[in-house]
């Protein structure tokens, strides 16, 4: 049984994504990141990044103690070695797949985060901001559609590289980028989107968080921390 801590953000997504096409028991904990659950002491000690997702594998392999993983990454990664799911097994498509999940991680994510911070958030407009978010993601978006030429999925199978990627483009529109510019991402786009377990992944979003307002109480906690928020 896994325990997922989780909110609907990308980066929740991916793990939901994950669990749902391997059909894998898990019980969903919400962390409600806009009432600052993700810096109660309880879970700092599980995520002392304190962000979603994290999860507690109540039976790990190795049969001991339960395992904590935080980190989407480092989670998707741990889920596809521990039950044998949507990691290739022949050497460079696995290297594929790892290669692109760290592009995800480091690159996508990160950006796509500041274009939207920028875009929605941000108390005042910085045009250079939105405008320099904009264009990296842009490229991003291109760097994309210019590997899934002649491929199916990201690493040829479906894998985790997909699922960390995919939540991340779902808010397209308010990252200002149109899928029609980019054909062959959007086709890749559109064949997850009709996936049943995506389905019933951002189904189990909805259950949890049916309104993603930003309040502005919300946006003190999240955009206002520090080292000291961390501090129990």
């Amino acid at each position: 049984m896994i325990d997922l801590y989780y909110w609907s953000t990308p980066n929740g997504h991916k793990i939901t994504l994950f669990l749902e096409e391997a059909g894998v028991p898990y019980t969903l904990i919400p962390v409600n990141i806009a009432k600052g659950e993700q810096f109660a002491p309880e879970y700092l000690r599980i995520s002392p990044n304190s962000r979603i997702p994290a999860i507690i594998d109540r039976e790990p392999e190795d049969g001991g103690e339960p395992v904590s993983v935080f980190e989407s990454g480092a989670i998707l990664l741990y889920l596809a070695e521990k039950f044998a799911r949507f990691l290739p097994q022949a050497l460079r498509a696995q290297v594929a797949a790892k290669e692109w999940l760290f592009w995800q991680v480091a690159g996508l994510g990160p950006v796509a985060a500041q274009n939207q911070h920028f875009n929605r958030y941000a108390p005042e407009r910085i045009p250079y901001a939105i405008e320099r978010y904009a264009k990296e993601t842009h490229r991003l978006y291109g760097v994309l559609n210019t590997r899934l030429q002649g491929r199916e999925f990201i690493a040829g199978e479906y894998s985790i590289a997909d699922m960390a990627t995919y939540p991340w483009i779902v808010p397209h529109q308010p990252q200002g980028q149109n899928l029609d510019d980019f054909s062959n991402l959007k086709r890749w786009f559109d064949a997850i989107a009709r996936r049943p377990a995506t389905v019933r992944a951002y189904e189990r979003s909805k259950e949890v968080n049916p309104s993603a307002e930003v309040t502005e109480e919300s946006r003190k906690i999240l955009f206002g921390q520090t080292a000291a928020t961390l501090k129990t």
